[in-house]
């Protein structure tokens, strides 16, 4: 993992692969992983994804899609029984929405979710970037 974006105890985020560059923002797809207790570096957690959240930043005049998977920790107790982010509840979700706002105010910019989905979109969006990787290869 190369790069850590949160303090330890809170919802963390690590860039796993930074040269896969395989979201449509150039980066690395990013993966909100819910879990019983915060992940250390090196850490390779096995999940299974529930959902994505769609989303859109801006930075000044720029605006640019940074959308998230939603995956749950296989081994943990608290999420044992989501299997699509409906599942968290619409109190969870806007929760979610809040601290991503607030997370990139800190930066300058601004964020907005433009539509959550389920697990069958997330599964699509994972197999879309791995045909990406391999044209790139």
């Amino acid at each position: 993992m190369a790069k850590r974006h949160a303090p330890v105890g809170s919802r963390n985020t690590y860039a796993f692969d930074p040269e896969s560059r395989l979201a449509d923002d150039g980066d690395p797809v990013d993966v909100l992983v819910l879990m019983d207790e915060p992940a250390f570096a090196s850490c390779l957690p096995q999940c299974r994804l529930i959902g994505v959240i769609d989303d859109e930043q801006t930075d000044g005049k720029k605006k640019t899609r940074n959308d998230r998977l939603v995956a749950v920790e296989e081994d943990n107790h608290s999420y044992a029984a989501i299997r699509h982010i409906d599942d968290l509840g619409k109190a969870f979700v806007r929760e979610l929405e809040e601290f991503f706002v607030n997370y990139h105010e800190l930066t300058g910019k601004r964020f907005q979710i433009l539509d959550v989905s389920g697990p069958k979109e997330a599964r699509r969006r994972v197999e879309a970037g791995r045909r990406k990787a391999r044209k790139q290869a």
